[in-house]
Parts: structure tokens; C-alpha cells; sequence
């Protein structure tokens, strides 16, 4: 009697560990995604770009990662290219000018065909809701094109002929035969199934994350470190009308972004028409004749890193940029009228006040956010 006494209580425990077991996978199987909540900087602003349908999680973060860098997005294993061929984190996101697979500083893809424009670096997009690309094109409540956002921008970049030049069914077949991605996309999204949505979705998240926030210039306003004279002095020039009038565009005390990520025809141009048309300004999105020859102002964090300049990458230095403003400005009906000076052709500073905006200038790179290894191709020999 003892002994089917003690049989039947060790049955019993084992069914329970048995249980316990299941409902231990059983709650695997189903475990969420981990959510990501930015940490946003001090003096940035609260309101972030990231769609109801797209929420930051740890897992869809460690995924676009992956996605980024490899090479195999463009459907194929003969000719790789990935986000990070012309996004090379070393030069905040964008190609760089002395890239020799990229003479002048301007991307081509994977036929050779350069880019329309050069390229915008891939820094704090989360706050951007004012479109994307160099005209805005792809803008998160553009109503004619329903919602777009930095999710369309990949899938744009796999079909553009002069990116992957690639075909949406390829790209998602090459990743679905990748072992290391059918897990990873079921941590992400809790299923194993890839589509070219959980793909954008994926390296949108990435990108978010890409937030460039200590330079010197941040320490300085969190009361970390003190700026030199001229450094102090090129900030109120560039912040002041009679100084540098840098300020309406690129922001400066109370926009920490350093974009307005507005659109403006800064006076590079007289000609707009025939043989100087480009059909890919501001004007050919929005049909507003005073958007003809505008461009977005790129945020200038960074800027050390990201000649060229200008949407055609015309100034391969920050010197050619700074005597542009001071003596080149064109003033023509389209000029925007922010720009003060473009009826004396510029801001006409002295070269001493020239070399202190740009001293100011530098003490917004980050080299933590360029080296950042949160940021860089994951170790990881399965990626090619």
C-alpha cells in the first residue's frame, strides 16, 4: 500500500513538472516583443516620429540591425549591397567625399547610375515628421500618398535603379532562405514569416535609434564644459540676423536638431527652367511655385563628416560653404525670404567672423555617435 502510495505522489510530481514545463514554452512561444523607449536628450524636443504600427522593441531594433548591413537585401549573392554600402556610420551616415568607391562624394548603385542627389545623412530621424529625401517626397501625412515614412524609403531604395536596382520578391526570397532570419523575425513580430513590411519595419526602427546628442556643443549646454572665444562667438553669430543668420533654417538655441527639416531655395541658382530644371526640387512635390529650387535644410550635427554640400554636393568644403553665404547668394524671385542678405549677396562677415561660425560649426560633431558600436555591423560572422 505504501509502496503505490509513494508511486502514485512521484506520478504526480512528475506530471506537475511535466505542466510546468509546457506552460514555461508554452509562454516562450508566446512571449512579446520587448519594448524600447528612447531616451531622449536633454532640450530635444518630446514629439517622436515612430508609427502606431511600428513600435521601437529591442528584438525589431537587433533585426534591422542585422538588415542594414547585409549586403544580401539586394536579392542576390553575386552583387551585395546593403543600407550601409553608401550609410557608412564613419561619416555620420552618408557616403563621405574621399570614399573611392564614391568619386566627389556622390553614391551610385549597384548599375552605376548615380544618385540623383548626394546623399543625407541618417541622423536623429526620429524626429523628423517633415518628409524625407532632399524634396520630401516620402512624407508621414502626405494625403495624397496616404502615410508614408522612413518604412517606404527602404522599400524605395530596393527598386530604385540607381540603388539596388533590385525586385521586392527577390530580396524577401534571399532573406527567407537565411537560417539566422526566420527566428529573428519571430522575436521581432511573433511569427517566423518575412515580408518586405516586417523588412522596412525592421531597419525603420534601426534608424530611429541613430540619435546623435553629445557633441561638445551638448555638453556645453548641459554645463559639462566651457566653449573657447571664438566657438562662443560663432554661436551668436550664427544665431543673430546680423551675424550669420544661420539660425531660421538650421535652428540653433531652442532647436537642438539643428534642421527645421523645412524646405528653402537658399539662392545657389538663377536658372530654373529647360536645361536647368530639376524635376526632383521641392516645387515638383508640392506644385507651390515658391518651393521651385528648394531643398531641405540638412541638420549641420555632424557636419565635419558630411561633404559634400548642397543637394548637388557643389562644395566639397565648409569654407566654400561659409563664402557662399557671405558673397555668392543669388537673389531671384524664389529666393527664400529668410534670406536676409541676398540683396547684398550675403551675410558679408569678416573672415575672422567666418572662421569663428566655423568653429562653432565643429563643436557639433559626435564622435561617440560615429563610433558608437550600438551603431556599427553587428560581430557576427554570419553576416557577410
Amino acid at each position: 500500500m505504501n509502496r503505490m502510495v509513494l508511486k502514485n505522489k512521484l506520478g504526480f510530481a512528475l506530471f506537475l513538472l511535466m505542466l510546468a514545463s509546457c506552460r514555461k514554452e508554452q509562454n516562450h512561444e508566446n512571449t512579446a516583443p520587448t519594448p524600447y523607449t528612447i531616451s531622449i536628450p536633454s532640450y530635444f524636443p518630446t514629439i517622436l516620429n515612430i508609427p502606431a504600427d511600428n513600435p521601437l522593441t529591442v528584438e525589431g531594433i537587433r533585426l534591422g540591425r542585422y538588415l542594414f548591413y547585409d549586403g544580401r537585401l539586394s536579392g542576390r549573392t553575386d552583387s551585395l549591397m546593403s543600407c550601409y554600402t553608401c550609410h557608412i556610420q564613419s561619416n555620420a551616415f552618408e557616403c563621405g567625399l574621399y570614399n573611392p568607391e564614391y568619386p566627389e562624394g556622390h553614391p551610385h548603385g549597384l548599375t552605376g547610375i548615380l544618385t540623383p542627389h548626394t546623399m543625407l545623412p541618417l541622423i536623429n530621424l526620429v524626429w523628423n515628421s517633415n518628409g524625407y529625401l532632399w524634396n520630401g517626397k516620402i512624407y508621414p501625412s502626405n494625403p495624397a500618398q496616404g502615410s508614408r515614412n522612413i518604412e517606404d524609403v527602404v522599400s524605395m531604395a530596393i527598386l530604385a535603379p540607381h540603388e539596388f536596382n533590385g525586385n521586392i520578391e527577390k530580396t524577401v526570397a534571399m532573406i527567407r532562405s537565411i537560417p539566422l532570419y526566420p527566428p529573428m523575425f519571430k522575436a521581432a513580430f511573433g511569427t517566423e514569416e518575412i515580408t518586405i513590411d516586417r523588412i522596412s519595419k525592421a531597419i525603420a526602427q534601426f534608424i530611429r535609434t541613430l540619435i546623435s546628442a553629445d557633441s561638445r556643443f551638448d555638453r556645453y549646454l548641459r554645463g559639462e564644459l566651457q566653449l573657447t572665444p571664438p566657438e562662443l562667438n560663432g554661436y551668436v553669430l550664427f544665431t543673430t540676423e546680423q551675424g550669420g543668420d544661420c539660425f531660421h533654417c538650421h535652428g540653433g538655441e531652442g532647436n537642438p536638431l539643428f534642421t527645421t527639416n523645412l524646405f528653402y531655395n537658399n539662392g545657389k541658382d538663377t536658372c530654373f527652367s529647360g536645361p536647368c530644371e530639376d524635376t526632383r526640387d521641392r516645387f515638383h512635390v508640392t506644385g507651390n511655385i515658391s518651393d521651385i529650387g528648394a531643398y531641405r535644410a540638412p541638420t549641420l550635427r555632424n557636419i565635419e563628416f558630411t561633404a559634400p554640400y548642397m543637394h548637388d554636393g557643389r562644395y566639397k568644403t565648409l569654407d566654400e560653404v561659409l563664402h557662399f553665404y557671405n558673397e555668392g547668394v543669388k537673389n531671384t524671385p524664389y529666393t527664400n525670404s529668410l534670406m536676409h542678405h541676398a540683396a547684398n549677396g550675403g551675410v558679408r562677415l569678416t573672415a575672422s567672423q567666418l572662421n569663428d561660425i566655423k568653429a562653432f560649426l565643429f563643436t557639433l560633431s559626435d564622435e561617440g555617435f560615429i563610433t558608437n558600436p550600438a551603431f556599427s555591423k553587428p560581430d557576427d560572422p554570419r553576416l557577410p
